[in-house]
């Protein structure tokens, strides 16, 4: 997995299936999320997203009161947001 960040948007391309990116990408939004209370989130090729990621993401929104986008480029991961009740949550769009 590659994760980058560039004013606001931040970018994961590969899949995103192990503690360590969760890590990775918990470690950078909190850095992006200190000087941007809106988000943006390009989930370029990933086909799955990790239990732990969604909680985090949901915490953002939901408790810290951050607005995220997330932007997903494989139809099977923006279904299962779809199906988990999450599209209006993290405003899921196709990439």
């Amino acid at each position: 997995m590659e994760i980058s960040a560039s004013e606001g948007i931040i970018t994961i391309k590969g899949n995103i299936k192990s503690i360590h990116d969760f890590q990775d990408i918990k470690n950078l939004v909190d850095g992006v999320v200190a000087h941007h209370k809106a988000i943006t989130i390009h989930i370029v090729d990933s086909i799955s997203l990790t239990s732990s990621v969604i909680g985090y993401l949901n915490k953002l929104v939901l408790k810290d009161g951050i607005n995220i986008v997330l932007k997903i480029g494989n139809p099977d991961l923006l279904d299962l947001i779809s199906d988990l009740n999450l599209t209006a949550t993290f405003n899921a769009k196709r990439l």
